[in-house]
């Protein structure tokens, strides 16, 4: 059965825009009933402005109805992250000191797809600094799981990939340091990308006086089609400001045309990060179908150092991004209390401690092993097209809001587990600047979606989603959460 016109993907909608089988109007007026509809239970759409949208779909109208398209999404309707700047709306990153930061200007990933004529009217749910794979923050409350309210939706790009998968927007526009685009995907059912980092501008997407770019964070598309990813990441990915005033971007293109050409590799878990059965089921499902019709296909090909070692230097190099965001007091604080660990502590705990006052000597050993694994990254890809792994260790975990992040733990195959173990499938791509997507690969035993990440090599983003698409296309693709209809 088709799928109702809300919930088809962002390239039909725009197709049939621009075949006048609906106007502007109508389908913004069609994605704002869902909100009215399903936004009390969920609380996705945190801040809107349905006044200023439906002027600019009047825009698109005029200009559809002249056959002078503004671009390829033109009348489309579109949410975005609350961390990027929306004109004249706060940006808060769920953090009630930034409540009066009210943006000045729109964020330059933001700019790309309206100036491409999609109609932005909405921005959606976060938690606490970005920094959690739920959505809920003292500002706007908590954003619940469209297929059960009493899970999490994953984070930060939380109530992006709840608003997709309702049909309350058809293009949103997420971040990912620690999985935040390809979590809630995974969870929600619906399509994100990791772009190779640095090749989508962050301008906009900063605290006040904030103007560098963190490292490992990247900006990119979420949708519920991998054709959709696709195109925006065309639009959205080339150099800004400064660096645009000399340098260019060109993506290899995919030369895949089929599942024939693709030489793939599969991981189902790994002893660093457990996934829980029910998705390691789906994983090896999918490699099943995949053995016959891959050109090549191994369950055990890796780079050439050990997960462990991965996972060590992605926290070292996470965590030290994320450092900036401490206090003086705090900063103090942690030297003490890493000066307390014993030196065989590594417990996620200490690791982060540690890295949250790492000596710039240290941080530049470990970004030298972070290049010198990138460059085995790039090595095996010499031999492989694609990885495909999990992105996460369990399908979506029942809410929790107890005590800090590190503390809390999800359910694993039958055991309790830390919850940031899972920053192991974050890092493993992230870390080393790689672009990943996750894309639908079906359902698990309890009803909750489940996502197949797809991890190429750095700048090989359209060989991602070319396979993203192929899956799309002949194996599983988006499923409306019960009642979205």
């Amino acid at each position: 059965m088709p799928l109702p016109l809300h919930l088809r993907s962002a390239l039909d909608q725009a197709r049939l825009l621009r075949a006048r089988k609906i106007s502007a109007r109508e389908l913004l007026d069609l994605a704002w009933s869902q909100v009215e509809k399903h936004n009390k239970s969920l609380n996705a759409v945190i801040v809107s402005d349905i006044t200023r949208a439906r002027k600019a779909a009047a825009a698109a109208d005029r200009r559809l109805k002249a056959g002078a398209p503004k671009g390829t999404f033109d009348g489309v309707p579109m949410t975005i992250k609350e961390s990027f700047d929306w004109t004249g709306t706060p940006t808060t990153w769920g953090d009630p000191r930034f409540a009066g930061n009210i943006a000045k200007s729109d964020a330059v990933a933001l700019t790309r797809l309206t100036d491409q004529g999609a109609v932005i009217f909405g921005k959606t749910n976060v938690p606490l600094m970005l920094a959690d794979w739920q959505s809920f923050n003292a500002i706007y409350g908590t954003t619940n799981n469209p297929w059960d309210v009493t899970r999490s939706p994953g984070g930060s790009s939380g109530g992006s990939a709840v608003a997709l998968a309702t049909g309350m927007s058809a293009l949103e526009i997420g971040s990912d340091i620690g999985a935040s685009i390809r979590n809630p995907a995974h969870y929600c059912g619906v399509y994100g990308h990791k772009p190779t980092y640095g090749i989508v501008p962050m301008r906009g997407q900063f605290l006040p006086g904030i103007v560098t770019p963190s490292d490992i964070s990247v900006a990119g598309p979420m949708a519920r089609s991998a054709r959709d990813l696709t195109a925006m990441l065309k639009l959205l990915a080339g150099p800004d400001g400064i660096e645009a005033q000399a340098l260019q971007l060109r993506l290899p293109g995919a030369p895949q045309k089929s599942f024939r050409d693709f030489r793939v590799a599969v991981m189902l878990s790994d002893p660093v990060s457990e996934v829980d059965q029910p998705v390691q089921d789906l994983v090896g499902k999918l490699a099943q179908f995949l053995s016959k019709r891959a050109k090549r296909l191994s369950m055990s090909a890796r780079p050439d150092f050990s997960t462990r070692e991965a996972m060590d230097v992605y926290i070292q190099l996470l965590r030290s991004a994320t450092s900036r965001r401490q206090s003086d007091r705090d900063f103090a604080a942690n030297r003490a209390l890493a000066d307390s660990f014993a030196t065989a502590d590594t417990s996620y705990f200490a690791q982060m401690t540690r890295a949250y006052v790492l000596p710039h000597r240290s941080w530049l050993m470990a970004n030298e092993r972070r290049h010198q694994m990138r460059l085995l990254w790039d090595r095996f890809f010499t031999d492989w097209d694609v990885l495909i792994c999990p992105a996460a260790a369990s399908a979506a975990f029942p809410h929790d809001q107890q005590g800090e992040r590190h503390e809390r733990t999800i359910r694993v195959n039958g055991r309790r587990v830390a919850t940031t173990d899972q920053l192991f499938w974050a890092g493993y791509s992230g870390g080393f600047y790689l672009p990943s997507t996750v894309a639908p690969m079906g359902l698990t035993p309890q009803g909750l979606p489940a996502g197949i990440q797809i991890i190429t090599r750095q700048y090989g983003d359209l060989t991602a989603l070319r396979f993203a698409e192929l899956l799309e296309q002949e194996y599983c693709a988006f499923v409306p959460p019960p009642g979205a209809q």
